[in-house]
């Protein structure tokens, strides 16, 4: 993305943290920092937050956007197309499209990291339909899985 003109613009946008949507389960939450909506498709920004042993995704790839992680706190387990690697706060993964990837938290202690898409993605919409089939306990079909899974480019690996 060029920006072409010949001087600057206001146009920074400022979310103060109470602003920000949350959506959570019991084992986690998730954080809509910035959605690609806010950010013209550029990126997508989210903060995911895991209880102790509270698991994560199965190893999975997207097909239009790359994923990456930023471990703010606590353990989290990242696998990397081949195996688990321990990830902790300070550390950074990234998966382009196509990369097999899943992550985790077996530990004892809380987990946080952010979460970048790019493009900006609406994660957010899939986010609150797993938070949903999780708070309401639904058991969804391996059909109904594999819809929602297509809905939102993840494929299992």
């Amino acid at each position: 993305m060029t920006y072409n003109k010949e001087s600057g613009e206001v146009s920074a946008i400022v979310r103060r943290n109470g602003e920000v949507e949350t959506t959570r389960t019991k084992r986690s939450f998730a954080r809509f920092v910035a959605t690609g909506a806010e950010t013209n498709g550029q990126f997508g920004l989210y903060e995911w937050n895991m209880q102790p042993r509270s698991g994560g995704s199965d190893p999975h790839f997207h097909r239009k956007f790359s994923e990456s992680f930023f471990i703010t706190a606590g353990t989290v387990e990242i696998y990397n197309g081949t195996e688990w690697v321990l990830s902790s706060p300070g550390d950074f993964v990234h998966v382009p499209a196509g990369g097999i990837h899943a992550f985790r938290n077996v530990s004892d202690e809380p987990a946080s990291m952010m979460v970048i898409f790019a493009p900006g993605e609406a994660r957010e919409e899939y986010f609150r339909e797993l938070m949903d089939i999780s708070n309401n306990e639904r058991k969804l079909s391996e059909a109904e899985w594999a819809t929602l899974y297509d809905k939102y480019d993840n494929t299992l690996a």
